[in-house]
């Protein structure tokens, strides 16, 4: 076995980031993904920065061991082979909006009647259904309902849209977590399950004190953004120095202490006004204005770092991109990885921060340019002879182009 998903098929008819996140880690373990796509660009990520040699970073870190068909789906013999693919298949990913499957021919009820084994996992941006089902939704669409752009930013400024897709990835593990739920349900009962999960619905999971802080205050807490700060926990958040900043995670009483003991206040600990979290709560402020101040008066970065890490509290650099990238224990644990390509050449991408006992090797996968399993999949996943593979090719239902 290659993988703890050798011998799974899966059918991933997902764009961009959620559903090939989902789809990427089932690659990595072992499992067997064709990504079918459709006429008549395809997937978008093929696109979107940064782009090499004609070749898409994005698309090579989302989509590496996945098979590529490219069909029109629109026509009848497209949804045929489509239709089939979902017979020989163990799992079904999509991402499309609402609808979209059903109108293809492969919805829930014709899927599972072709198919009584198989996993759909459907993701969308706001649900299956609900008052805004139909609306479009990228990532940061669903931060903005979720309230989690709310509490982006500096409270006197408009709320600052996250450097990255969060959502998407969370949505995409989300998915995994469901996929691997039904499948183990299939191994016990025979039966297929129908699997959906939305960004909207992950980001609110995120809200780790938020919601349960306004509700259970009866309204009087509301939460807010508060730029580098926790908006609730004194102790907790990005503090300047001479030379950059430091992330700090004072988030317990013991660490307090620690924290007392590294700025050569001890007696700060035993303190009513700091003493519990709830104090420092209270005196949320006070607490921040002493932890600054004591930053502010070090040498600079590292020799904060050290005073706070001979007393073990938690704290880091706040590390550029590149830093993080190069660090060696990112490197070291695979956290980042080399990764070869065809057509970009090396590139460097984050590695997927799951590991099994039985599979300690990470595989060597590849990107495949647009189409470039058209026969593979047609005569040796579905069976069908060369000259019906020829009449697709022939009539415009399949096309490829190497490269991309």
């Amino acid at each position: 076995m290659k993988g703890i998903f050798d011998g799974l098929r899966v059918l991933d008819l997902s764009n961009v980031l959620s559903g090939p996140s989902l789809t990427r880690l089932m690659a990595e373990m072992g499992a067997d993904v064709i990504k079918a796509e459709l006429f008549p660009a395809g997937d978008m990520s093929r696109g979107l920065p940064w782009v090499r040699n004609g070749r898409s970073g994005y698309h090579v870190q989302q989509n590496r061991g996945k098979r590529s068909l490219f069909l029109d789906a629109k026509s009848a013999e497209g949804r045929e082979v489509l239709r089939a693919l979902v017979a020989a298949v163990d799992v079904l990913v999509e991402n499309f909006s609402p609808g979209v499957v059903d109108r293809l021919g492969i919805g829930w009820e014709e899927a599972s009647s072709l198919n009584e084994r198989l996993v759909m996992c459907s993701i969308s941006a706001f649900g299956q259904d609900g008052p805004l089902r139909d609306q479009p939704g990228y990532d940061g669409i669903a931060q903005a309902y979720s309230g989690v752009l709310h509490m982006n930013g500096e409270a006197d400024r408009p709320p600052s849209l996250m450097g990255l897709s969060p959502g998407d990835v969370l949505t995409g593990v989300h998915g995994l977590a469901g996929v691997a739920a039904a499948l183990y349900h299939r191994e016990r009962t025979g039966q297929g399950q129908k699997v959906e999960v939305s960004l909207l619905g992950c980001y609110m999971t995120c809200h780790e004190v938020n919601v349960q802080a306004w509700s259970a205050s009866g309204g009087a807490a509301q939460p807010m953004r508060s730029g580098a700060l926790h908006p609730f926990v004194g102790g907790y958040g990005v503090y300047p120095t001479k030379d950059g900043p430091v992330m700090l995670a004072a988030a317990n009483d013991r660490q307090w202490a620690q924290l007392c003991r590294a700025m050569g206040r001890p007696e700060l600990a035993a303190d009513p006004r700091y003493a519990t979290n709830p104090a420092r709560t209270a005196n949320r402020d006070e607490v921040n204005e002493l932890i600054t101040a004591w930053f502010a008066n070090q040498g600079g970065r590292d020799a904060a770092l050290a005073a706070l890490e001979a007393e073990r509290v938690p704290a880091a650099p706040v590390l550029s991109v590149a830093e993080a990238a190069e660090h060696p224990h990112l490197r070291g644990q695979g956290t980042v990885r080399t990764v070869p390509d065809d057509v970009m050449g090396p590139v460097d991408i984050p590695g997927v921060p799951l590991g099994f006992s039985g599979f300690p090797d990470a595989l060597e996968l590849h990107a495949a340019g647009l189409g470039d399993h058209n026969r593979e999949v047609i005569c040796d996943v579905l069976g069908w002879d060369e000259a019906r593979y020829h009449a697709l090719v022939e009539a415009g239902v399949l096309n490829q182009l190497p490269g991309t």
